[in-house]
């Protein structure tokens, strides 16, 4: 079993920089990848960002250049730093990774950029 609990949402002005976090407990010795997902209201969830466990980091098109990933494993901590932001990312932003066949999500945090 992994939690996954993640933080640092909020509502930012358009141009505005936020720091996303998502903290695993439980079997995290298993944990490989993880990855950033953001869904809005009626849309698929989309993949954002994700990293191996030996830091490669891929991107979203339309995050590339704005957004970086990173983690902390002394902290058990996955990161998001998200500049200059645009009001079409908005949403709720979750965290996600898969230990063994089991898909583990967090709860999510909501996003608001105000234009």
């Amino acid at each position: 079993q992994v939690q996954l609990v993640e933080s640092g949402g909020g509502l930012v002005q358009a141009g505005g920089s936020l720091r996303l976090s998502c903290v695993a407990s439980g079997n995290i010795f298993s944990i490989n990848a993880m990855g950033w997902y953001r869904q809005v209201p009626g849309n698929e969830r989309e993949l954002v960002a994700r990293i191996t466990s030996g830091g490669i980091t891929t991107y979203s098109d339309s995050v590339k250049g704005r957004f970086t990933i990173s983690r902390d494993n002394t902290k058990n901590t996955l990161y998001l730093q998200m500049n200059s932001l645009k009001p079409e990312d908005t949403a709720v932003y979750s965290c996600r990774t898969i230990v063994g066949l089991v898909v583990y999500w967090g709860r999510g945090t909501q996003v608001t950029v105000s234009s």
